[in-house]
C-alpha cells in the first residue's frame, strides 16, 4: 500500500476532524481503505501458514472503523487518526466481544507503526480465567515468558496499568504473581514509518507476529471457567 499516501492522510485529518473535512476527501479515505484492506487479506493468508486459526477471519471485519464511540468521551473528534485492524481466530475484534487473543496492528498520523500480539484490557471474567491459568499451567506459561522470539522480537509482554497488590482472589504467594497482577497479556513494539519506509510491510508485519505466536498459542488454551 501507499503508505506515505495514507501517512499524509492522517496527518491532515488530525489537523481538520471535523465531518466536512472528511466527507470532502472521502474518495482519499475509500482509496486507502480499500488497500489497507488488501494488505489485511494478504496478512491472514500469510498467518494462517503457521497459525490456521485464523485462516477463517473476515478480512472487512478485522478492520476496525474510523469513527470514533464519543459517547463517553471528553474528546467528541469524530474520527480516528489511525488505521488499524486485529486478526483473530473467532473473527471478533473487540476483547469485550469475547474476541481472544489478536494479532494487531495500526499506523497513526505520525507515521508511528504499532505491531502487537495478545490480548489488551480483556473483560474481568476473561482476565481472571487468565490469571487462574497462570497458576494452573505455571510451567507452561514459565515458557511463554522465556521463549528467545518473544524476548528478542518485543523484550517481554508489556506493563502498561500493572497493579501494585495483587488482585482480589489471588494470594502473595503465587506463581508468576507480577504477571498475574497484569491487565493486558500483550507484547508490541513501535516502529517510525518516516524515518524508514519498508519495501514490503506485509514482510515486516508477518515476522512480528510470528515472534508474538507463543503467547497468542498459550492463551488460546485458557479456559473460560477453570471449574468446568
Amino acid at each position: 500500500m501507499h503508505i506515505r499516501d495514507l501517512t499524509q492522510y492522517l496527518a491532515e485529518l488530525s489537523e481538520n476532524n471535523n465531518r466536512a473535512w472528511f466527507v470532502m476527501n472521502k474518495p482519499r479515505y475509500d482509496i486507502l481503505r480499500a488497500e489497507f484492506l488488501e494488505l489485511v487479506i494478504k496478512l491472514i493468508a500469510d498467518i494462517s501458514k503457521f497459525d490456521p486459526a485464523v485462516a477463517g477471519c473476515n478480512p472487512k471485519k478485522a478492520l476496525f472503523r474510523i469513527n470514533r464511540d464519543m459517547r463517553f468521551s471528553h474528546d467528541k473528534s469524530p474520527y480516528k487518526t489511525h488505521f488499524s485492524a486485529a486478526i483473530t481466530a473467532s473473527g471478533l475484534k473487540k476483547p469485550s466481544q469475547g474476541g481472544g487473543p489478536a494479532y494487531y496492528f495500526h499506523i497513526d498520523a505520525t507515521g508511528t507503526l504499532l505491531v502487537a500480539g495478545g490480548e489488551y484490557l480483556p473483560p474481568p471474567d476473561r482476565l481472571r480465567a487468565v490469571r487462574r491459568q497462570i497458576i494452573a499451567d505455571a510451567a507452561g506459561f514459565s515458557k511463554v515468558l522465556k521463549n528467545k522470539t518473544i524476548k528478542d522480537g518485543y523484550g517481554g509482554l508489556q506493563e502498561e496499568g500493572k497493579l501494585s497488590r495483587p488482585p482480589k482472589g489471588f494470594d502473595a504467594d503465587s506463581p508468576h504473581l507480577e504477571y498475574i497482577k497484569l491487565k493486558s497479556f500483550i507484547v508490541w513494539k513501535e516502529s517510525s514509518l518516516k524515518k524508514k519506509i519498508p519495501t514490503d510491510l506485509s514482510k515486516d508485519l508477518l515476522a512480528g507476529f510470528k515472534d508474538s505466536y507463543p503467547l497468542i498459542k498459550w492463551l488460546r488454551q485458557v479456559p473460560l471457567n477453570l471449574d468446568e
